[in-house]
């Protein structure tokens, strides 16, 4: 999905940057893809950078609309930090190209691939085709909702930082030890809330859960999208109503950008919920930062679970 902005918004949009003030020399300027890598920043960089992401909360990361004010991100950006496995390829690579900026260039020493940190689910195996939807070649993007995964980001990044601006390496390594003791903590409480329904079967809307699962112990049993990023059909609704009912399953999980119509009624048929769980940072207001995420999300499964003994 390559786009062209128009010559007229791009040359008001460079006279902006160029009448811009320039940044403090002692601050870097990290740009992230997601607002989760903007919280993992933002808890290793602490007041030494500053930090804006691309894509909102609230917002579906495969499919984000061009907009000029990114361009004016990328131009001044020292860092850009990416999710990677192809998760952006719809947007971010032309925004690359043309903010003209070296540094964050694939494989220049600003460009982070936070996926090479971390431990990579639903790799697929064999000959890919568009008629198995939209699946990732390289395997499920949606690693950072597995706090094990954060917290490697979070070292990587920390890492990067300290590469970029060596002066101030000691202060993101400390960061990242302060973050590394607060997220254990916040883990071992976070299991324990989900202990109790360790092996609860829901069906999910889109496969963004493989790794949360896997942590917490949840089993997908099945999905509201017959195929990743193709809607909903009648034939597969169906099916789906009938796994529920066939396996008492009243737990239905949905993205907030994606439509809740076939949801609510697969629930309406099965005695089931259908429960707005939040895959980012920012998806909904309340969610500020990577720990409030996972208490927003298991604090809304445990109290749907505690429903349905």
């Amino acid at each position: 999905m390559f786009f062209r902005l128009p010559a007229t918004g791009l040359v008001l949009s460079l006279l902006t940057y160029f009448a811009a003030p320039t940044p403090a020399a002692s601050k870097l300027n990290v740009v992230t893809a997601t607002e989760d890598l903007a919280a993992l920043a933002r808890e290793v960089g602490g007041d030494r950078i500053s930090v804006d992401s691309i894509a909102k909360g609230y917002q579906d990361p495969h499919f984000v609309e061009p907009k000029p004010s990114f361009l004016l991100k990328l131009q001044k950006a020292d860092l850009l930090v990416v999710v990677g496995l192809q998760l952006e390829i719809g947007w971010l690579p032309p925004l690359q190209t043309q903010s003209r900026n070296s540094k964050i260039q694939v494989g220049a020493n600003g460009y982070l691939d936070a996926s090479q940190f971390c431990k990579i689910l639903e790799i697929p195996t064999g000959q890919i085709t568009r008629a198995m939807g939209d699946v990732h070649p390289l395997g499920n993007p949606h690693y950072w909702l597995d706090p094990e995964n954060g917290r490697r980001i979070a070292k990587g990044i920390a890492d990067k930082l300290a590469e970029l601006q060596p002066a101030d390496a000691a202060y993101f390594q400390q960061r990242f030890a302060d973050f590394d003791k607060r997220l254990a903590v916040a883990e071992k409480g976070w299991e324990a809330k989900m202990a109790p329904f360790r092996g609860r079967k829901v069906i999910t809307y889109h496969r963004s859960w493989p790794n949360f699962c896997e942590r917490f112990g949840l089993d997908v049993v099945d999905y509201v999208e017959p195929r990743p990023g193709i809607p909903p059909t009648p034939s597969h609704t169906l099916e789906v109503i009938n796994t529920m009912k066939r396996e008492n399953i009243k737990l239905i999980l949905v993205e907030p950008y994606f439509d809740l119509r076939t949801p609510n009624s697969i629930a309406e048929k099965t005695g089931g919920e259908v429960a707005q769980i939040m895959p980012s940072v920012g998806g909904t207001k309340e969610i500020t930062n990577y720990f409030q995420l996972f208490d927003y999300n298991i604090n809304l499964l445990v109290n749907a679970f505690t429903k349905y003994k």
